[in-house]
């Protein structure tokens, strides 16, 4: 091109920009396949979460504050606003049309290995779609269906390829960055399920997202910046015990584009995260080192995991 050709008052404006790609290697998320619905029929004989699962430490369903009584999802036929499934539930927020919390009851020593196919999300029926984030959110970018419960968890005994496919609901499924997802919640998980010793190999989990009212909105959708997971079980030696972890994606979410990063993982008192999310976990909070310190000295007490063999139970 010669020296005269160059056009240096050019002042384009947006009608002149075009996309560097072509339109061809886009998928369109107006042109996703229709998800599917169970029917709220084949979901009616659930039972879910069981609160004495763990013998004599009972660990009842958790209770959401005032505050938060009038944001969730009413269930048709369910007394406690939440839809069953096999071995967990889970609670739902209204406004976020998110999980406020899920839990599951874990059975180590019964655990069925089944291999993940190809992903199949759906909607719950019990439920309108239009109170479910479906598959828009996540399509063409770095977020991922992240599983609240997680795949493996509920996955034990003769129910357990049914448990695996009910953990396949958009329900269970939450926002997060795909580095956070793949990589720090499960490394967490299995470290806590494979080292502490545990009465008939069982534990119990609560898990859910952090919402707050300035979380970035992306496709009309509110996404967490933060979640939590709070884990009970019963030692061989008959002391109840109870933890409680947070991990952070923020500095992630300003970008939706990055894979990777450093996703800051905390072990945090049951007490923090009740106050932090309105979530009442009844007696747990007396079974955690962490809540009770917090208690005598008037002073939070957290710990940012370097390692995972840092985890104090």
């Amino acid at each position: 091109m010669s020296e005269s050709a160059v056009q240096l008052l050019y002042r384009p404006r947006l009608a002149d920009l075009r996309p560097l790609g072509t339109p061809s290697g886009v998928q369109s998320i107006t042109a996703l396949a229709p998800a599917r619905t169970t029917p709220a029929e084949v979901l009616a004989d659930r039972t879910g979460y069981q609160a004495d699962f763990l013998g004599a430490f009972q660990v009842p369903w958790p209770r959401a504050s005032e505050a938060l009584q009038d944001d969730l999802l009413p269930v048709p036929g369910n007394a406690k606003n939440r839809l069953d499934y096999t071995h967990f539930s889970i609670t739902m927020s209204q406004s976020r049309r998110l999980a406020l919390f899920v839990g599951v009851n874990i059975e180590g020593s019964a655990l069925v290995d089944i291999a993940r196919d190809k992903d199949r999300w759906t909607f719950d029926g019990r439920i309108p779609s239009d109170a479910q984030v479906g598959e828009f959110l996540y399509a063409d970018n770095q977020l991922d269906r992240g599983h609240l419960v997680r795949r493996q968890d509920p996955n034990w005994g003769a129910k357990a390829e049914q448990a695996n496919a009910d953990t396949f609901h958009f329900t269970n499924c939450s926002p997060q960055m795909a580095g956070f997802n793949q990589k720090n919640w499960l490394d967490l998980e299995n470290y806590l399920l494979d080292n502490t010793r545990r009465w008939r190999a069982r534990a119990t989990v609560f898990s859910g997202p952090v919402f707050a009212e300035d979380d970035l909105v992306y496709r009309g959708v509110r996404i967490p910046r933060a979640f939590w997971k709070v884990v009970a079980f019963l030692g061989e030696d008959g002391k109840p015990s109870a933890t409680a972890y947070m991990i952070d994606q923020s500095g992630e979410l300003g970008r939706l584009t990055a894979l990777f990063g450093r996703f800051r993982t905390y072990q945090r008192s049951v007490l923090h995260i009740e106050r932090l999310t309105g979530i009442d976990f009844g007696d747990l909070s007396n079974y955690d080192g962490f809540s009770n310190e917090e208690r005598a000295t008037g002073t939070r007490i957290e710990a940012e995991l370097i390692s995972l063999d840092a985890i104090r139970v």
